[in-house]
């Protein structure tokens, strides 16, 4: 699974680890994706969405409806 919120397009950062003595060392920082199922009642079906936490969070204030609408509205398909 890609690192990759359908919703808010959140995606992983890249950084340095810094250890103790102050070498560096590639990192990366990932977002917190889970893949969620949400019943869509004007199609009639289950949709399984690839969501970061916030994305949750925005499904849940909005409703999935217009979630969905705004996932393809960037261009995914659902």
């Amino acid at each position: 699974m890609s690192a990759h919120c359908q919703l808010t397009g959140a995606q992983p950062g890249f950084g340095n680890r810094i250890s103790h003595s102050h070498r560096r060392t590639s990192r990366r920082f990932d977002p917190n994706i889970q893949r969620k199922r949400y019943w869509l009642p004007s199609e009639g079906r289950y949709v399984r969405l690839t969501l970061s936490a916030r994305g949750i969070k925005i499904v849940d204030s909005i409703g999935v409806e217009a979630a969905v609408a705004r996932i393809r509205s960037r261009g995914v398909k659902v």
